[in-house]
């Protein structure tokens, strides 16, 4: 681990870019437009909006981010193809992020080109954006499986031809944090560019990934809300954001609080229902059941809480359930109003257990009153 004081972290983030790239979503333009405000409220620093070679549709939506006037500075993605990046002209985005490749598979399977070819297009390309009055990013693409030769070239020849950012793209998601580290530590100290980290999630390692990189120097993440994005996704929003603030105590000044709503949002506008035990916005990110975990909740929070869910807008919720114990009955059923004695809390436990090994869920509260005036 490296011991020079972290950079402020400034979140870059792509769901309406990379994140409506996952296979079947298709943002309308008020969806986009709803997205945009609401990343934006939340104090998202950056945002990703769209590709503009894509077609005339998918510039009326930049175009109808950029009109927002939003705070968040706002990036577009381009291919290294000089008639992508005029295209990308006059939308009213400030950056863009030209993507090449940075392994030897891509450059060679893909381009057929060698590494000379790409470093003179480099050179190029970003010189033709920056005369477009562009802040400029180079996406290495697939750089986790290109060498670090290579990907210290890229990042020469970006920088030379004035490039403020060099992404590091975790194309397909094959690293791991430890990997993460090292890459990204070996690029800090080859490069004085912004770097940029972009994990994908086909390991399950998207987050840790990303706050790796955050530890080895990186200064820009890459995030999309719920972790929307190509095959398995990208890294979540709130988890990064919830990651940096819990683990390593760094701020990026986003509202956690706002997680749910947005969240919400996105997960309408896609048609990805949020999975149950999604962390952090999920369901059951907050919810409980055993025995000994709701016991040590009433005692004092502190036993079972390795955050306060209120730091990210929730609060704990207790359900009844297979593993609950007589006190949880007591409380539950004393928030609907009936105060139970021990006995009378241990028949309807007993019940309980009968509803949810046939029912497969945990009782509603309707379920309760029902349960608890049956007949034994």
């Amino acid at each position: 681990m490296t011991d020079k004081p972290m950079s402020p972290i400034v979140i870059n983030d792509t769901t309406l870019r990379d994140g409506e790239q996952s296979a079947g979503v298709a943002f309308s333009l008020d969806e986009k437009l709803d997205i945009a405000r609401g990343l934006d409220a939340l104090g998202v620093p950056e945002l990703e909006i769209g590709i503009p070679a894509m077609g005339e549709a998918e510039r009326e939506g930049i175009r109808g981010v950029a009109a927002l006037g939003l705070r968040a500075r706002l990036m577009v993605w381009s291919r290294m193809q000089r008639d992508d990046i005029a295209l990308a002209a006059n939308l009213g985005a400030h950056l863009i992020d030209i993507s090449v490749p940075a392994s030897d598979q891509h450059l060679r399977s893909k381009l057929h080109k060698d590494r000379p070819w790409l470093l003179r297009a480099i050179d190029e390309h970003v010189r033709f954006a920056r005369d477009l009055g562009f802040d400029v990013g180079v996406g290495a693409e697939d750089a986790s499986r290109g060498d670090a030769d290579l990907l210290a070239a890229i990042a020469e020849a970006a920088q030379a031809a004035g490039a403020r950012r060099i992404r590091f793209a975790d194309t397909l998601g094959v690293l791991d944090p430890f990997a993460t580290f090292e890459r990204i530590a070996a690029l800090r100290a080859c490069c004085d560019l912004e770097i940029e980290m972009h994990a994908h999630d086909d390991l399950g390692m998207a987050t840790a990934n990303t706050l790796a990189a955050a530890k080895a120097g990186a200064t820009h993440l890459n995030t999309t809300v719920n972790g929307l994005g190509e095959r398995s996704g990208n890294a979540p929003l709130e988890e990064v954001v919830l990651g940096l603030h819990v683990c390593h105590g760094m701020g990026t000044g986003i509202d956690l609080k706002g997680f749910p709503e947005i969240s919400q949002r996105v997960a309408v506008a896609s048609g990805r229902p949020l999975p149950w035990q999604k962390s952090i916005v999920g369901g059951g990110a907050f919810t409980h059941e055993a025995g000994i975990h709701v016991d040590g909740l009433m005692k004092d929070p502190a036993n079972y809480q390795g955050f306060d869910p209120e730091l990210v807008g929730r609060h704990h919720h207790i359900v009844l359930g297979k593993h609950s114990g007589t006190r949880a009955v007591q409380l539950v059923m004393s928030e609907l109003g009936h105060s139970l004695a021990e006995g009378a809390a241990r028949e309807l436990l007993r019940r309980v257990k009968l509803f949810v090994a046939s029912r497969k869920h945990s009782p509603t509260d309707a379920d309760l009153l029902a349960l608890l005036g049956a007949k034994p």
